[in-house]
């Protein structure tokens, strides 16, 4: 198990690395634009420093301070990478409610659900803001993990909301259901 997590984050780490350097879409605002490259980069280094850590934890590592210090630096990294997804889911929804309230006035007198374009911008409102929560638990997770606010975030508290951001995470990896088509 402790095998493939580690490439499944190699793997991840790679791709986060690609999405630093890709081209973002067009008539994405800069803001969003740099909080969504800081968020690559963070989780970037957080993966990066996570290996480490684990080679220290495996017994590869001899040097524990460092790799203690390493895996607060990595939380630190993961944490910021979870405000800016915040951040970035936040600023994503104002513009795709934006976009759709547009939309409802230019279907006014139609049934909204029944239209293509509607539905699919509800379906990405929709994972946007499970994105959201997911990323503002892990948040919480992190603060736990690194023992910001011991009296407040406790080892359950940590564990409560790691837990639900996991099922959250599994619920994401799912396949989308087949669309269904009418005549």
């Amino acid at each position: 198990m402790g095998q493939s997590l580690k490439v499944f984050r190699l793997f991840k780490f790679i791709n986060d690395l690609h999405a630093l350097i890709s081209p973002t879409a067009p008539g994405t605002p800069l803001p969003i634009i740099l909080l969504g490259k800081s968020k690559n980069a963070l989780l970037s280094t957080f993966l990066f420093l996570d290996q480490v850590v684990w080679l220290h934890r495996s017994g590869i590592y001899k040097n524990k301070d460092r790799a203690e210090i390493l895996g607060r630096i990595s939380l630190f990294c993961w944490m910021g990478s979870s405000v800016c997804t915040t951040l970035v889911e936040i600023g994503e929804i104002g513009r795709l409610s934006k976009s759709m309230k547009k939309l409802d006035k230019e279907l006014k007198g139609t049934d909204k659900y029944k239209n293509e374009l509607y539905r699919a911008k509800l379906k990405t409102s929709n994972e946007r803001s499970l994105a959201l929560i997911k990323a503002a638990m892990d948040i919480v997770v992190a603060a736990g993990l690194l023992q910001l606010a011991p009296k407040k975030v406790t080892p359950r508290v940590t564990g409560a909301f790691g837990f639900v951001s996991s099922l959250i995470s599994c619920y994401q990896l799912l396949p989308s259901p087949p669309k269904s088509k009418t005549p």
